[in-house]
């Protein structure tokens, strides 16, 4: 049964290759959204620990946090 697995245009290994890539970009991806998470979370707590007067010098009101450190990081 081995033989025919192995000699059939090697759909097999075109699959398990396939697979493989597949996981690959799922493991990239994870990580990728790992590190914007950090990132986001990061800013918005910089930004938390400001005064309101030095968010107000920026023209960010607390209120405004989450979203200006969200387009920071993902645009």
């Amino acid at each position: 049964m081995n033989y025919v697995l192995t000699n059939s245009s090697g759909a097999v290994g075109n699959a398990i290759a396939s697979a493989t890539g597949r996981f690959v970009a799922a493991a990239s991806n994870i990580g990728e959204t790992a590190k914007l998470n950090r990132q986001y979370r990061k800013t918005v707590s910089e930004l938390s620990a400001l005064t309101s007067a030095e968010l107000a010098d920026l023209g960010l009101s607390r209120s405004s946090i989450r979203a200006t450190a969200y387009m920071a990081v993902y645009g």
